[in-house]
């Protein structure tokens, strides 16, 4: 039986989401606000300054990867705000 690379959105958000936890307490201060992109199968991460920057370092390093980004020491990497 071939193995398969297909992993269900809930294992990939808790493997991504234990991951960044673990580095928050060492990473946290130095990079808040920066965000980091996690490859969860791998356990690295890449930390850029802006969703961009994150995202074509992460697929420089890992080519045909999917990635779990976050905003460091924040909850969310975007907020959707009403103007006006």
């Amino acid at each position: 039986m071939k193995k398969s690379n297909y992993i269900e959105k809930e294992e990939f958000i808790g493997k991504a989401e234990a991951i960044y936890k673990k580095l928050m307490p060492r990473l946290g201060k130095k990079y808040k606000g920066d965000v980091m992109a996690i490859e969860p199968e791998s356990k690295k991460y890449v930390i850029a300054k802006d969703e961009l920057e994150a995202a074509l370092k992460a697929k420089k390093h890992f080519p045909r990867k999917v990635f779990y980004f976050v905003r460091i020491g924040y909850p969310v990497v975007h907020k959707f705000r009403k103007y006006g």
